[in-house]
C-alpha cells in the first residue's frame, strides 16, 4: 500500500467507523501516547529495561509492529484533517535532507 492509498484508507475508516476525526490537539496527544507505548517496548527490547515477565522475540516484534502502525495511523489522521499530502511532504523532506545533509553524516566521526 502506498502512502496516498494509506491516507485514503484511514479517511474511509474514520468516516465508516470513527464517526469523525478527533480534533488536531486530541490527535497530537494520542500520537504522543502511541509513541510512548512504542518507546516502552523499545526500552525493554533494545534498551536496559526488562520485561516483567518473559516475552518471546516473535511476540515483541509483533507488538512493536503494532505500535509503529498505531503511530502511523494517527500521523495519517493528522495529515488528512490538515489537508497534508504526506507523499508530497516526504518527497520535499528527502530533497531538503539530501541537499542540507549530503555530507554531514559522512563527516561525523561518531558514526565511523
Amino acid at each position: 500500500m502506498d502512502i496516498k492509498t494509506a491516507q485514503a484508507s484511514v479517511d474511509e475508516w474514520i468516516k465508516n467507523h470513527g464517526v469523525r476525526y478527533f480534533d488536531e490537539k486530541t490527535n497530537m496527544l494520542i500520537l504522543m501516547e502511541e509513541v510512548g507505548e512504542l518507546s516502552r517496548l523499545m526500552a525493554r527490547e533494545y534498551g536496559e529495561q526488562s520485561f516483567k515477565e518473559e516475552v518471546s522475540t516473535e511476540e515483541v516484534k509483533r507488538k512493536i509492529k503494532d505500535e509503529i502502525s498505531d503511530v502511523f495511523f494517527v500521523l495519517l489522521c493528522l495529515c488528512n484533517q490538515m489537508d497534508i499530502d504526506l507523499t508530497e511532504g516526504l518527497i520535499e523532506n528527502m530533497k531538503k535532507k539530501s541537499s542540507r545533509d549530503m555530507d554531514r553524516h559522512k563527516a561525523n566521526p561518531k558514526l565511523k
